[in-house]
């Protein structure tokens, strides 16, 4: 490092250690036994402590550490700082290294632009960054986070709307064990990312301005990192259940009628549905908060009549306010000095859909709740369910750029912030998360006991705390729907559990089989929405005629009878930080760490922990595909059959490794073939998993009719759970929820033992009766006992050998025994 005027000091400080040297300062804390925060100043003293991102806990806290000559311990991670040169390396307590400094060069500066440089095994796999195209594994890449309006961008396209800067590094090791560390970099400026690029065995990153404050977590596992991350940034709050429905979009539909159109067919059609959309031609000439009489001369009065159908509506509030005499957000704007200003003083205007359009300032709190005070012009009674931020990186029509000028002029009012100006360059990737932000709060303040749903095109880390996101202006295209699924697993990684895409492509007209195989796989997404650009012919599921929407149809249902099953997955990501979708290696490190889990491409993946998800990898060709199947039993979901005897994976894992003769087949993968088939996606249940599901409805508005059926799975360690609640207020804070944990095992005598837990919480469910659906089962050999009562109520099917016993769901649990042939 330039600069190195004074000796060097490696000192003690309360949780970690602080290196000194010349006029830089360097404090490595532990905040938790396996996180660690890393800060370094240039000027002989740490800047100010303030995040976007970190919540306020983490950052001001620090556990006891064993103080050790150059560094300090936990009861977690060991931390060596070389007193010369201030290379950091952090291991755990048996030596491994966790993470270390490159040794030539482990930083660098070029002016107020710094770059920090870590070593990077071979066998090192990088995952995250968010919402990037490409593969899944972002090794021998690079990239950049600058929030960008990228209308119609490809696998190449770098970067995108978001700025997510954490990343996961996940390792195999000899023993089979997949260990994975995190690292996070808060720094809101423009920053790059480089994974093996110019150097194979080192990865870089660093930013053009700000400070220096990075977050390594430790693991050692791929969900421990991931509920660290959801510890410093926040969890995902829970929306509302009718969210996890499907919802159909367009830009636009130009009219009330063409609307309520959309909405009655749907109903006809019996195509399950729970929202439409309304992008901007809703609005008079394009502009926030005032409807377009014309095209909708009774807004409320439709929104009313779509709640009478079962269908919520969601209505575009983009960011950019008109200048324009006699428009109230423009008046009360400029008299609460609510706008950016340009670098002279005055208010920045910049055209966008409206025309000359200025900026809210949304780093002042003020701002903010001024914003949150124009949504009861939108958000009055039941008219609103949720609101859409699009066009907030902020874009910016006919600048080369695409945004403001980075001079533009930002005042931070914020708490936990110092009150100063900034400019674009600091803000610009906050601006959005900002906007969305403010959107949720004002929400909240208008309707405090409901909760927000606020849907946001650009946002930075720590965003998922107000908004769910999608993946920006896709495009009707094969590759398109290929790359769907890396780039929302990238986003689950980065905090944002609830994420979709544009089903079928935004831009241009996806034909109907692409159309068919895009509404199957999005029915595994987070968030489930059709949506088409103007010009673009109809995405509506019922288009296209047969065999397309039956097929289309039969992919929604089964989006809905699984609600259960999705919802209670939602719950699980509110409060662990655990995405939804997952890529394989987070619910099997061990098998990844020794043979070839899909790590590169990211087309497979794990719908929760019980079910895998296997389109082909190249969903246009008609060839047959290897699916790859982890370690410990399988069946298929569409028949219930338990997938016998598949064939051992024999393609080399990123360590190097294939199945050899004498490996414990219990934790080897197996591949099994599929062909294409329109009207089958692969979908496969994970041997030991208990699947709650419902009777269909078209939508959440309607309650379902009979019993939750429970699906059992037998194999190792078999359970699951159910989670309920009233789907739309915070009643289940304060115990207004239902759970109930169910456990499946077999005894000696080879019956068939049903735990099913005792409800806890106050909340009353739909259902009074279970139809228990056990799997793979002969038939019972003796009567079927509920606590000592024989059971009735029960079919065998011996071709499929699946047993339905129908009984009574009881508060106080239950002991089910089915008995089995010794």
């Amino acid at each position: 490092m330039a600069g190195l005027e004074s000796g060097p000091v490696v000192a003690p400080v309360p949780g970690g250690a602080e290196w000194r040297r010349g006029r830089f300062v360097m404090r490595v804390v532990a905040i938790r036994h396996d996180v660690l925060r890393v800060r370094i100043g240039r000027s002989r003293a740490l800047p100010e402590d303030a995040s976007w991102a970190v919540l306020p806990e983490p950052r001001k806290r620090h556990v006891d550490v064993a103080s050790e000559p150059g560094g300090f311990s936990t009861s977690a991670v060991r931390v060596r700082i070389d007193a010369f040169t201030g290379t950091l390396v952090v291991t755990d307590l048996e030596g491994r290294v966790i993470l270390e400094d490159a040794a030539d060069a482990p930083f660098s500066e070029n002016g107020h632009a710094f770059t920090l440089t870590k070593a990077l095994p071979a066998e090192t796999s990088i995952f995250g960054l968010g919402e990037k195209a490409g593969l899944l594994d972002r090794r021998g890449r690079s990239f950049v986070m600058w929030n960008t309006d990228a209308y119609r961008y490809q696998e190449s396209s770098e970067p995108l709307y978001k700025d997510i800067p954490f990343f996961i590094g996940f390792e195999p090791d000899a023993s089979r064990r997949g260990r994975a560390y995190g690292l996070f970099l808060d720094n809101t400026f423009r920053s790059r990312f480089e994974f093996g690029v110019r150097h194979p065995d080192q990865l870089s990153f660093g930013a053009d301005g700000g400070e220096i404050d990075y977050y390594i977590m430790a693991g050692p596992t791929p969900k421990d990192v991931q509920r660290a991350y959801a510890w410093l940034t926040g969890p995902p709050p829970l929306p509302p259940l009718w969210s996890f429905g499907y919802q159909q979009s367009r830009f636009s539909y130009m009219s009330q009628t063409e609307a309520l159109l959309v909405a009655h067919r749907m109903r006809a059609e019996r195509m399950p549905c729970d929202v439409i959309w309304f992008d901007i031609d809703v609005l008079e000439n394009h502009r926030a908060f005032d409807v377009n009489k014309e095209a909708y001369p009774d807004f409320p009065g439709m929104v009313a009549e779509l709640g009478r159908l079962g269908f919520r509506a969601i209505i575009i509030t983009d960011l950019h306010i008109e200048r324009l005499d006699g428009y109230d957000p423009w008046i009360t704007g400029l008299a609460g000095d609510h706008f950016v200003h340009d670098a002279q003083g005055g208010v920045y205007i910049g055209k966008v859909w409206p025309g000359d359009c200025a900026f809210p300032d949304f780093t002042r709190k003020g701002t903010r709740d001024w914003w949150g005070t124009l949504l009861r012009r939108e958000v009055l009674g039941d008219h609103v369910a949720g609101i859409w931020n699009d066009m907030n990186e902020p874009s910016v029509f006919g600048t080369p750029s695409r945004t403001m000028p980075l001079d533009t002029v930002h005042q931070i009012e914020e708490p936990g912030f110092a009150i100063r100006t900034a400019s674009h360059r600091e803000i610009h990737n906050v601006f959005g998360m900002q906007n969305a932000r403010a959107t949720h709060d004002g929400m909240l303040a208008l309707r405090p006991d409901r909760r927000p749903y606020v849907m946001s095109r650009a946002t930075y880390a720590g965003g998922q705390r107000t908004c769910v996101v999608w993946t920006g202006d896709n495009s009707g295209t094969w590759n398109h729907l290929r790359m769907s699924t890396p780039m929302l697993l990238g986003l689950g990684l980065g905090g944002f559990a609830f994420a979709g895409c544009d089903l079928g492509g935004f831009a241009g007209s996806s034909p109907p089989d692409l159309l068919t195989r895009w509404f199957q796989l999005g029915m595994f997404n987070p968030i489930a929405r059709g949506h088409a650009d103007k010009g673009s012919r109809h995405r509506e599921p019922y288009v296209d005629g047969e065999p397309h929407s039956t097929i289309r149809r039969v992919a929604i249902e089964e989006r809905y009878r699984l609600l259960p099953y999705i919802y209670t997955l939602a719950e699980e990501a509110s409060r662990t930080g655990l995405p939804m979708m997952r890529p394989l290696f987070m619910e099997f490190p061990e098998a990844a760490g020794g043979y070839a889990l899909d790590l590169e491409g990211g087309n497979q993946f794990m719908w929760g922990s019980a079910l895998l998800v296997a389109p082909a990898p190249y969903p246009e060709e008609v060839d047959r595909y290897q699916v790859i199947l982890p370690p410990g039993g399988w069946y298929d979901y569409w028949t219930g059959a338990r997938i016998v005897d598949p064939a051992p994976a024999t393609l080399t894992g990123g360590s190097g490794t294939t199945a050899q003769a004498g490996d414990d087949p219990g934790q080897i993968p197996h591949r099994v073939d599929r062909t294409p088939q329109l009207d089958r996606l692969p979908v496969f249940v994970r041997a030991g998993s208990i699947i709650a599901r419902q009777p269909l409805v078209q939508s959440t508005s309607e309650t379902p009719q009979g019993a939750l059926e429970l699906a059992i799975y037998p194999g190792p360690d078999c359970q699951g759970s159910v989670y309920l609640d009233d789907g739309l207020s915070f009643a289940y804070r304060n115990g207004g929820f239902l759970r109930i944990h169910y456990r499946c095992h077999r005894d000696p005598d080879g019956s068939t033992v049903v735990s099913l837990g005792r409800h806890e919480g106050s909340f009353t469910p739909w259902w009074t009766r279970l139809e228990v659906a056990l799997h793979d089962t002969a038939a019972p050999s003796g009567p079927v006992t509920l606590d000592g009562a024989v059971i009735t109520d029960m079919r065998y099917d011996a071709q499929a050998r699946l047993l339905r016993l129908g009984i009574p769901d009881r508060p106080s649990g239950g002991r089910l025994v089915v008995p089995g042939q010794g």
